[in-house]
């Protein structure tokens, strides 16, 4: 598989990833079983680099992403998780519902000071039962996921000391790379135009459907040398399933307006005689600041499938065609 490396730095990772969140239990419960199923399919697949996060399953991934890794030798695999969650164990009846299926017992308290990435890159550590983390992504900072309101004290948090700890983290060698791990343009902007970052996971917003990095963000990051790491490329799910009764867009049931453009995009590809997630999954490497592709899910069969459809030859001329029904 194709290698790509992360902005300035060194490390260089597999241009499709595998993405923890569904062996995590989101949306549907994981059994550890089917967890280690999908990891060795990703592994058998030629994948090497894998994110995850405390957030998923609320540390449930990061122990099963852990336990896959441990007898992998460290120099063949990159490893990415993320800090501004910090997490707190909690009795069973009070775990937040965050839709993750039987987590594990804890709550989620935000924290995007110094001393709370710090602990959080600590923390990690123990769940992975690992000695090396090579990506950290500042997570869900932002009004997307706050508010305005609440997001003033966390930004204030993270450009006050929370990226003064990642750098710190960096220069000492303790990870290679850092940068956010968002679902927002906005936010990248602010943190890029102040602070240096290498590489940024962004979720949703760079599809073949949602095209909002465009606004700005595609040009900072060529100008700055900031990689993208690509989530969420299927918008949850609307350009792998098509239009279908019950289709999901952006973490909820899909507008009418979304379902149009998307039956829209759905019959040029018919045209061309292309599946549509194959071209949804193919868009962004177009972009060659694009360094990953993330997939993320809780079953081997729908990981293979995924992974033939980067042998399918997309024409350009389906992207053009498209164009007419993408989000800016």
């Amino acid at each position: 598989m194709d290698i790509r490396k992360i902005g300035k730095t060194p490390l260089a990772v597999t241009t499709i990833g595998f993405g923890g969140a569904a062996i995590g239990g989101l949306y549907r419960e994981c059994t550890r079983d089917a967890a280690m199923e999908t990891l060795q399919a990703a592994w058998d697949a030629g994948l090497r680099y894998f994110d995850t996060a405390p957030f998923y399953g609320f540390g449930l991934s990061e122990r099963r992403t852990g336990d896959f890794l441990r007898d992998k030798p460290r120099e063949t695999y990159v490893l990415s998780t993320k800090v501004g969650r910090i997490l707190r164990p909690v009795p069973e009846d009070q775990v937040p519902d965050h839709s993750y299926v039987n987590p594990l017992p804890f709550t989620v308290d935000y924290d995007y000071s110094y001393d709370g990435i710090m602990r959080s890159f600590e923390f990690s550590f123990a769940r992975l039962g690992l000695n090396r983390i090579d990506i950290l992504y500042v997570h869900d900072v932002g009004a997307y996921t706050h508010g305005a309101e609440k997001n003033a004290v966390y930004m204030a948090q993270l450009l006050g000391g929370g990226l003064k700890a990642l750098e710190e983290l960096k220069s000492a060698g303790a990870i290679s790379a850092y940068g956010l791990g968002v679902n927002e343009i906005e936010v990248c902007l602010e943190v890029a135009a102040r602070h240096p970052i290498d590489c940024i996971l962004l979720a949703g917003r760079y599809s073949l459907l949602d095209r909002s990095a465009e606004r700005g963000l595609l040009d900072i990051c060529r100008k700055q040398q900031i990689s993208l790491v690509i989530g969420g490329v299927f918008n949850s799910g609307i350009l792998a399933t098509g239009p279908v009764p019950g289709a999901n867009f952006d973490y909820g049931p899909a507008s009418q307006d979304i379902l149009d453009r998307v039956r829209s995009m759905q019959t040029i590809a018919t045209n061309h005689n292309v599946p549509l997630a194959a071209a949804a999954l193919q868009f962004p490497f177009r972009e060659p600041v694009v360094a990953n592709v993330l997939i993320g899910t809780a079953k081997p069969s729908s990981l293979t499938r995924n992974i033939e459809l980067l042998s399918t030859k997309v024409p350009e001329s389906v992207y053009a065609e498209c164009e007419p029904f993408t989000i800016r």
